[in-house]
């Protein structure tokens, strides 16, 4: 499995701005209010990224031999692929709450310190995750091995019989 390639990252990220970003747009030249979550968005991304880490924490613990045990090599898969799904969905929301904040703050009314907060304690949040996730990826990945260098390493190549024949 590859790591997560911080390029997508950053599409996802500028292509949440621009999502965030137009939502105000068009609910503002309706006549509505901008969109402001909640608080608790940002303490559910907050949580996810210390569940995420706290998840990865024993996997690196017996890859590192700190830890007696076996690893289960689905329950690291899955751990893996959670933490790259967080890291999007942190980019994506992150972006998107940028773009509401790029959007108030190009208002020539001053918006509203409380709805500032909120998307800023959100981006913050959204960091966190961002940084929680990738770094639970890096704690769940094996360093690579000789044998993974050659596709295919159970083929002893052309002209050798396999032992088992």
């Amino acid at each position: 499995m590859k790591t997560t390639n911080p390029g997508v990252l950053a599409i996802v990220a500028v292509l949440g701005a621009g999502v965030g970003f137009l939502v105000d747009q068009l609910l503002t030249s309706g006549g509505g209010a901008t969109f402001t979550p909640g608080i608790s968005m940002a303490l559910v991304l907050a949580i996810v990224g210390v569940v995420v880490l706290a998840f990865a924490i024993p996997i690196r613990r017996v890859l590192r031999g700190t830890s007696q045990g076996r690893i289960d090599p689905f329950r690291a898969v899955r751990i893996v692929v959670l933490a790259k799904a967080s890291s999007l969905v942190a980019a994506a929301v992150g972006g998107a709450v940028i773009g509401m904040l790029i959007f108030l703050v190009t208002r020539p009314v001053v918006p509203p310190l409380e709805s500032m907060g909120t998307l800023i304690a959100i981006v913050v949040a959204s960091v966190w995750l961002l940084v929680a996730a990738l770094i639970a990826e890096h704690l769940c990945t094996i360093r690579k091995d000789d044998d993974d260098d050659h596709p295919g390493s159970d083929d002893p190549g052309p002209g050798v019989t396999p032992s088992h024949h």
